[in-house]
């Protein structure tokens, strides 16, 4: 098994080597690819030491069999016909191909079967906000079909990449000495401050963000008629997005059925103890596997309506850790290049 890391010396890219090592994925062989300006940095590796390669057009991806991919949309479309070229299965984290019928968008705990048709050999990761929240409305989707969802999310500066976490420890040193903020990788000062506002606002006034949440959770659980409406909101937190979900399913699901369902659920932990103050919080779940969800509670405004507080590190489930568990998918139901 040979595999390769794509943008290897990004913040996800770097994510990608701590989950390989901790999920202890089998491979012979390893490769780091990046842009030029990365190209030539060393990285210790299991007690080897890799160096990175520039990405270029050619063929050096004849022998490796899945590269993870994290360098942008542009460079995904961009090389995807030279990765793809030998037969690599290419396991894509940007958002280029998600939505394109041939190119399958994964979670491996709701559609994994879904990763083995993929004509292109490319596998779409999804957004990490819509990651998060189909692994938990799968389990719920179990027990009554998910008619609709609301869901305000609360993400968290590192989605917006390691420069934007440098920026929020700025602004809060700078505020402190009372120095004007520096504003570069977000619309406005975050410190002390929400924004609701994440990615491009589109014709609809929902950003390009609130859509992929919409139409990437309806390719997912194959639910054409599901209907998903977003508020995504950027908050002061340095990792791990948080969400409020309001869902609607076709038969009453009681508090008591979704708590069960949610607490054998692949993927999830339950923390539901509002008595004891025990919820989720981004604090505790940032560098953690699962999805984490409490607060559970009957809708007050619809008869079959529940809502539900989740939290997931973006990083790692929503990003590099989703990808690695496509591959592990795959491998443990026979997949072979």
């Amino acid at each position: 098994m040979n595999i390769a890391i794509v943008g290897a010396s990004g913040a996800v890219g770097q994510e990608f080597l701590r989950v390989l090592d901790e999920q202890n994925f089998p491979f012979d062989n390893l490769t780091l690819f990046g842009s030029r300006r990365s190209a030539g940095r060393q990285y210790t590796f299991r007690g080897k030491q890799y160096t990175v390669r520039e990405l270029v057009h050619g063929d050096d991806f004849k022998d490796i069999d899945i590269a993870f991919v994290s360098a942008g949309g542009n460079t995904s479309i961009e090389f995807a016909g030279t990765i793809t070229r030998h037969g690599t299965l290419m396991i894509d984290n940007s958002s280029a191909f998600r939505m394109e019928a041939d190119v399958p968008l994964v979670v491996p705990e709701v559609n994994g079967a879904d990763a083995f048709n993929a004509p292109r050999h490319i596998i779409s990761n999804p957004n990490c906000t819509t990651i998060q929240m189909v692994v938990a409305l799968k389990a719920i989707h179990d027990l009554s079909p998910i008619k609709r969802v609301h869901v305000a999310t609360y993400q968290a500066a590192s989605g917006a990449g390691a420069a934007a976490m440098d920026e929020l420890v700025s602004q809060h040193g700078q505020l402190a000495r009372g120095e004007k903020p520096t504003v570069e990788k977000f619309a406005f000062q975050l410190a002390y401050n929400v924004i609701p506002h994440i990615d491009i606002f589109t014709d609809n006034d929902y950003t390009k963000e609130e859509m992929k949440m919409n139409r990437e959770t309806k390719k997912i659980m194959h639910a054409p008629n599901l209907e998903v409406s977003a508020t995504c909101v950027r908050v002061p937190v340095m990792r791990a997005h948080s969400e409020a979900l309001w869902l609607e399913t076709e038969r009453p699901v009681t508090v008591g059925e979704a708590r069960e369902a949610l607490a054998r659920a692949h993927g999830v932990v339950l923390v539901d103890d509002p008595a004891a103050r025990e919820y989720p919080m981004p604090l505790d779940v940032a560098g953690k596997d699962p999805v984490y969800v409490g607060r559970i509670r009957r809708d007050l405004t619809c008869d079959n309506g529940l809502s539900m507080w989740l939290v997931g590190d973006q990083i790692k489930k929503g990003a590099a850790l989703n990808a690695v568990q496509i591959a592990q998918y795959l491998l443990a139901n026979g997949w072979t290049r």
